[in-house]
């Protein structure tokens, strides 16, 4: 499929989506959220894709959305559709059946933060520098930034970082937890593909379903967190794979997924 703002590459079990407007230091535009969701389409269909890179380019993941698609907009009822496009992009990404990693390099804002945070993990290149600029343009972050920063941050840093709109460093970032790993800057994207090979021997239902397991859990009291974790426990329990990798545990050796 030909795409305008984004290409799609692989390396190895790796899906990379690179973000590509360079002259908007890779600006979410509407075009280019549903292009990723096609591509996301097609990674989650390919049989030996493991994982989905988002990456950007050296100076940019990304700086946030497309002023020139909010400036379009007409009125309030504008804005609320333009809110909801883009926030049901980001669930499918959060819905997507394998894991979705953000390598990041250079500046990584507001809407590009946004995007960033839906992934599942987030490895930074050292340099990388993260922000929410909202308040300066007398705005809100309204790409879930209010909702998903303080629950990776904690409610006190989040707030910091939405009033002042500073920016952290990749070290200062992976202090905080607001991202995974600090790489050597340039490598980002490397350390993604290495993480996407590892997960390439892990069982791809357990992978799915963990992955719906601490998604769905963190917005459930614990209780019924746990009746979660014991249905998909219990069902996944069933397949051929989690047989394979009870067996090949105990014979010593490295198991065969087979994803079912």
């Amino acid at each position: 499929m030909g795409y305008q703002t984004i290409q799609v590459e692989r390396r190895g079990p790796a899906s990379v989506i690179r973000l590509q407007r360079p002259e908007k230091l890779n600006a979410v535009s509407l075009e280019m959220a549903g292009e990723i969701e096609a591509a996301l389409g097609e990674a989650a269909a390919t049989v030996g894709v493991s994982a989905v890179v988002l990456t950007g380019s050296e100076k940019a993941f990304s700086t946030g959305a497309d002023l020139n698609d909010a400036m379009a907009l007409q009125g309030a009822a504008g804005m609320h559709e333009f809110l909801r496009r883009h926030k049901a992009f980001h669930a499918k990404i959060e819905a997507l059946p394998k894991p979705v990693l953000a390598a990041i390099e250079g500046y990584c804002l507001t809407g590009g933060l946004e995007l960033a945070m839906v992934c599942d993990c987030r490895i930074a290149g050292e340099g990388a520098q993260f922000g929410v600029t909202s308040s300066k343009i007398g705005s809100v972050a309204g790409w879930g930034g209010t909702q998903r920063l303080p629950r990776l941050v904690g409610l006190a840093k989040a707030k910091e970082l939405l009033f002042l709109a500073e920016f952290v460093d990749a070290a200062e970032a992976f202090r905080i937890g607001l991202v995974n790993r600090v790489v050597p800057r340039g490598t980002a994207l490397d350390e993604a593909v290495r993480w996407c090979e590892v997960l390439a021997e892990r069982a791809p239902f357990s992978l799915k379903l963990l992955k719906t397991a601490a998604q769905q859990g963190m917005q459930m009291d614990l209780a019924s967190a746990l009746e979660l974790e014991t249905s998909l426990t219990t069902a996944i329990y069933m397949t051929a794979d989690r047989e394979e990798g009870m067996r090949a545990f105990l014979e010593k050796r490295k198991p065969v997924f087979r994803g079912v």
